[in-house]
């Protein structure tokens, strides 16, 4: 087995061996195929650059609305990346192999998703810094709230895949779910149209949306604003933490085992 194949560190830091080493193994199955996590990065900047003008001339602040809704939208389909992740190793019939090791189920969901929580964080960065360089948004006053909207976001959103992962039985079943929630979500949430020119219901039934308040964290740590951040960011954390907790006990109960692909 992966995590129990070569001696073990003793102590308090055996936890942190096993991820480390689910977390290598599943950094090299990304790096082997990035095509999918490079076109999340250049088909936003792509559509940054087109839609701008009409952002601008439609609404205030138009540069912040286009890279920020654009940041959120494209960050959603990160959910099948985490999905995919997880449901492979069902696929592969490898699931079992690793619930028999010496890892407990949220360590091996830790392991899976941390390389693909460094990529979203890539994403974000990069997204930011073309928004700044080339669209137009105002460079953030304190980049630290930044990095820790894009934090508890994509914390939030791989906690989700990893659900959905526990769930579905096939890649054809977490695609659909992937894709048509991605769209949706995003969309309720004000981030591909502003909220201000939706119709009345979807603005009434936006709060519903994850989207929403990853669009509304975004944007207040772009402006610097703690306070506006916090109940979003309490919001994310507790949907990140419910998914997550959901996700683990299921797996580690073998209700998402591969044999019942």
């Amino acid at each position: 087995m992966l995590v129990d194949s070569v001696p073990r560190p003793a102590g308090a830091f055996d936890a942190l061996y096993r991820i480390s080493a689910m977390a290598r193994h599943n950094t090299i199955i990304r790096l082997r195929d990035p095509g999918q996590a490079i076109s999340y990065v250049v088909m936003p900047m792509v559509l940054m650059l087109v839609l701008k003008p009409l952002y601008v001339r439609a609404v205030d602040g138009g540069a912040t609305q286009v890279s920020t809704g654009l940041m959120v939208m494209f960050s959603v389909f990160a959910i099948s990346l985490a999905g995919n992740a997880i449901l492979s190793e069902r696929t592969w019939r490898t699931w079992d192999r690793l619930r028999v090791s010496r890892a407990a189920a949220a360590e091996l969901l830790v392991g899976k998703i941390l390389p693909i929580f460094a990529i979203m964080v890539v994403q974000q960065v990069l997204l930011l810094t073309y928004g700044c360089l080339v669209i137009g948004l105002p460079v953030p006053s304190a980049p630290h709230y930044v990095l820790a909207a894009i934090l508890i976001w994509a914390f939030a959103l791989l906690a989700l895949g990893a659900l959905l992962a526990a769930i579905v039985r096939s890649h054809g079943e977490l695609s659909v779910i992937c894709d048509v929630g991605a769209l949706t979500l995003s969309s309720l949430g004000g981030a591909l149209v502003p909220l201000s020119l939706m119709p009345e219901w979807a603005q009434l039934v936006a709060p519903a949306s994850p989207g929403y308040w990853a669009l509304t964290l975004m944007q207040a740590a772009v402006r610097g604003d703690l306070a506006g951040m916090l109940p979003s960011a309490a919001i994310l954390l507790a949907i990140g933490l419910a998914a997550g907790a959901f996700a683990a006990r299921r797996l580690a109960r073998g209700w998402g085992r591969g044999g019942l692909i």
